[in-house]
């Protein structure tokens, strides 16, 4: 027999995006045992799937951001306002994501590692910099990665030290 359906939830669908879809696929998974014509495993493959594209959404604009993060520190003198805009378009889609989802809120912090590296990579080919230059561990914390005003500066000693420009 097979067990009622419960009501869905959409108050969860519509505050947090990726915590439904993960409610979602345990509820169809929790009934793929009861057989019938539905291919319960898979559909909740399915819908888990699309709540994990919000993860690889914030990995991948976290990667964009952290590389044009160190473009800025490491080419001062290739500064531009394209890359000003880059830097703040991606962290205002981490920050929608966020909103839409927002159990994925500390998601950046757990993803900034491996962004960081993907980033060193991108950033020392596209701007011919020996990957060595740049330092092995992000050194940013995530808070100023995702400050709206935080842009990276270099130190008069070499280290990498945040500055935030002057309110306009």
């Amino acid at each position: 027999m097979t067990a009622p359906l419960t009501k869905p939830e959409p108050a969860l669908y519509d505050a947090d995006f990726y915590a439904w879809t993960q409610a979602q696929a345990a509820r169809l998974r929790a009934r793929a045992g009861e057989g019938g014509d539905i291919d319960w495993e898979n559909v909740a493959e399915e819908i888990e799937s699309v709540g994990r594209s919000e993860r690889k959404e914030i990995r991948s604009r976290l990667g964009v951001l952290l590389k044009h993060l160190l473009k800025w520190r490491y080419q001062p003198e290739r500064r531009s306002d394209s890359w000003t805009e880059m830097i703040s378009k991606q962290r205002y889609h981490i920050s929608e994501v966020i909103i839409e989802s927002p159990s994925l809120q500390h998601f950046p912090k757990e993803a900034l590692d491996w962004a960081y590296g993907w980033a060193v990579r991108d950033a020392a080919r596209e701007t011919g910099l020996p990957p060595a230059l740049f330092p092995r561990l992000c050194p940013y914390a995530i808070d100023d990665v995702l400050d709206p005003d935080f842009l990276p500066d270099a130190g008069q000693d070499g280290v990498p030290s945040g500055s935030r420009p002057a309110p306009r």
